[in-house]
């Protein structure tokens, strides 16, 4: 048994991603190893068991794993900063995401075969439709029975996987199930995104640089804060046409809209929530759209709607 109190990670591209298991080797033909929570003190500690191999039954595929990435979610649940609604992690294994190879198939499955390349879902019952009560149990890693990634080998059912295209990496593929699709469909999907339309992202993590690159390549205006000049300027670089350094800047929704020669901007993916919902909102434009998505300085406050009633709509996430 190995235990972990924090996560072993490795940069690459706008997400950690975890080598603790990647490529690794089973132990014997019949174990596998894999992570689980055990409690320790106020939170969780990660202890590496070996388990029996998994087996793919009806209508079920066995996955092995060759990356894995780290996102705040995981992170809460570690520390158990968040909680589940009261949900025991105890011998859950964590993370959401992941990717890898299918290595057998069960009967009745014929959307995979033996070879393909797939990525984890976040939600595995979620497939299409408005999400409802009976989808929040599915999401992977939170509970008994949904299966996080962080193991060598993992089994699920079809519906919790979705083909990789040859032009990613499995390191790539693996960042995108919770960062990825969240930047995707507070832009997209519920925000409508337009060309030139601007887009304010706060800081320089996963969901904030999907959002970045995403932005850019759909013809939009992204404007990104940091505290740091240098991911500022890598920013630049990945088609930020505005930037902004919050710790030189305390009034930087000011800044922000001053970028938009004072139209403010047309959509907010927030991430900070207590101490950035606020500026955020000082910063939209009229009809604007902002998606509510975290709270990395803790619980947002209540909206202000005085004196925002440009809102065109604020679409929760969280």
């Amino acid at each position: 048994m190995k235990t972990l109190r924090s996560f072993s990670t490795a940069a690459v591209g706008t997400a950690l991603v975890l080598t603790a298991l990647t490529h690794a080797a089973a132990q014997s033909s019949e174990t596998i190893r894999q992570w689980q929570f055990e409690r320790s003190g106020d939170g969780y500690a990660l202890v590496m068991q070996e388990v029996s191999r998994p087996v793919a039954g009806p209508g079920e595929v066995l996955v092995r794993v060759h990356a894995t990435s780290l996102n705040r979610r995981d992170w809460y649940m570690l520390n158990e900063t968040v909680g589940e609604r009261g949900v025991d992690y105890t011998d859950n294994v964590p993370l959401s995401d992941g990717a890898g190879e299918v290595v057998a198939v069960g009967e009745g499955v014929t959307e995979f075969k033996v070879g393909d390349r797939v990525a984890s879902t976040f939600f595995t019952e979620w497939v299409d439709g408005k999400r409802n009560d009976a989808v929040r149990p599915s999401a992977r890693g939170a509970g008994p029975g949904t299966g996080g990634m962080l193991a060598e080998m993992i089994v699920t059912t079809p519906r919790g996987l979705v083909a990789i295209p040859d032009h990613l990496s499995y390191e790539e593929a693996a960042t995108l199930p919770c960062a990825g699709v969240t930047a995707w469909n507070g832009l997209f999907t519920n925000g409508n995104l337009r060309p030139d339309e601007y887009v304010l992202l706060e800081g320089t993590g996963g969901v904030s640089s999907f959002g970045l690159v995403l932005a850019a390549a759909a013809g939009a205006k992204p404007i990104i804060t940091s505290s740091s000049n240098e991911k500022l300027a890598r920013a630049r670089e990945l088609g930020a046409v505005g930037t902004v350094n919050y710790r030189e800047n305390e009034d930087w929704q000011v800044e922000v809209r001053a970028l938009t020669d004072d139209a403010g901007v047309d959509h907010v993916l927030e991430i900070g929530g207590r101490d950035t919902l606020s500026r955020a909102l000082q910063a939209l434009a009229f009809e604007g759209h902002v998606a509510l998505i975290g709270g990395l300085t803790g619980a947002a406050p209540p909206i202000p709607v005085h004196g925002v009633g440009h809102l065109r709509r604020i679409e929760s996430r969280l």
